[in-house]
């Protein structure tokens, strides 16, 4: 794929240009590993006015890097021990008779903001800002390819764990059993730390597992990600142990289901990310869950398992064709347990079919 990673940098360069400045700095790791197809740890890249450049602090390993570097990048790696590959970079974009150079403000530490320009006084720094975040928003059909087999990989590992006695296990346990399913089935690794919440634990957003054991009548509660060549894509679901639900865990599961799909089906290109959550949260607070609820209702995925665009009430822009985002509303009531659904979709216009499903789990209610 050299190409694409070419036509990535040329979309960032002509950015830059169009904003005054000649070349940029990128440091962000997701960022670099976007343009240049890898991040080896400490890298960065230097979009140049003569050539670009993958700065590395130290020969990257293959073993531990993600991807592999664009074979028309020049690969330069600095003596160990030592330098920072950052002011490498703007040392080398001084010499390419560079007049500014772009950074990315938002990633950089003060201190090598200082020795960026202590390295090259003459060179002007400016704020690239989120101009790569921006670029990766819309992603094309070998990335949303990564992330369909991401999302396989996670359905597989869900539906294999239920298949298994899940009464008088941890919660600690199934989630090391989830992650340890997902590389079986070809994941990198997790996208995020697994979260299984039983009892009065299930239902509540980022729950770390405990050594609660899990009991029949519960709510059991999954939250797992896989990342696949980089990719990032998640899956929630809430199921009820050993026995037919309660009256309380249908109402409940309804409730949070009617909100998922509320969600789902507002997934338009041209609508506002803001009307997005609306859609679901106006469901929940109706019902009188709504001083509870989570800060947003969904969120991009990608490279990184929290991206651009936010699902949020104070959301700002609109969705884009094929822009892959979660929907993963959730109830929690305290001492009791609580119900969340999460799906990773992708925007589609309703001339292609709406919005993708990515992750195909049941989303019944089924008693385990």
């Amino acid at each position: 794929m050299p190409e694409v990673y070419a036509a990535r940098r040329d979309r960032l360069r002509d950015r830059c240009s169009a904003g005054g400045s000649a070349a940029a700095l990128v440091t962000r790791p997701a960022n670099v590993r976007y343009l240049a197809g890898a991040a080896p740890q400490g890298a960065v890249l230097l979009v140049g006015t003569g050539e670009d450049v993958l700065l590395c602090a130290g020969p990257p390993d293959d073993e531990l890097i993600d991807g592999r570097p664009d074979e028309s990048l020049r690969v330069q790696v600095l003596p160990l021990p030592g330098g920072d590959p950052a002011v490498a970079g703007a040392d080398l974009a001084a010499a390419q008779s560079a007049e500014s150079l772009a950074v990315e403000e938002h990633h950089l530490t003060v201190a090598r903001h200082r020795a960026l320009t202590s390295v090259a006084p003459r060179l002007r720094l400016l704020d690239l800002g989120g101009a790569v975040e921006q670029l990766r928003l819309v992603k094309d059909e070998d990335e949303i390819s990564l992330l369909r087999i991401g999302a396989e990989i996670v359905d597989q590992a869900l539906s294999e764990l239920l298949e298994s006695i899940l009464v008088g296990r941890t919660e600690r346990h199934l989630a090391l059993e989830l992650e340890r399913r997902l590389i079986d089935h070809g994941a990198d690794g997790p996208a995020f730390s697994t979260s299984v919440g039983t009892g009065p634990n299930s239902g509540r957003p980022g729950h770390r597992p405990t050594d609660r054991r899990v009991e029949e009548g519960d709510f059991l509660s999954v939250c797992l990600g896989a990342t696949y060549r980089g990719y990032r894509c998640e899956i929630g679901r809430t199921f009820v142990i050993g026995t037919s639900p309660a009256d309380w865990q249908i109402e409940l599961y309804d409730l949070v289901f009617a909100a998922q799909r509320a969600g789902r089906q507002a997934l338009a290109p041209g609508v506002a990310c803001r009307d997005v959550d609306r859609a679901a949260r106006q469901i929940l607070d109706s019902a009188g869950y709504g001083s509870g609820l989570a800060p947003g209702t969904g969120h991009g995925v990608g490279l990184e398992i929290d991206e651009d665009p936010q699902l949020t009430p104070a959301a700002m822009g609109k969705l884009d064709a094929c822009v892959p985002v979660t929907v993963e509303p959730g109830v929690h009531l305290p001492g009791r347990g609580g119900v969340r659904i999460d799906d990773t979709l992708v925007v589609r216009p309703e001339a292609d079919g709406g919005p993708e499903l990515l992750t195909i789990t049941t989303k019944e209610l089924l008693a385990l």
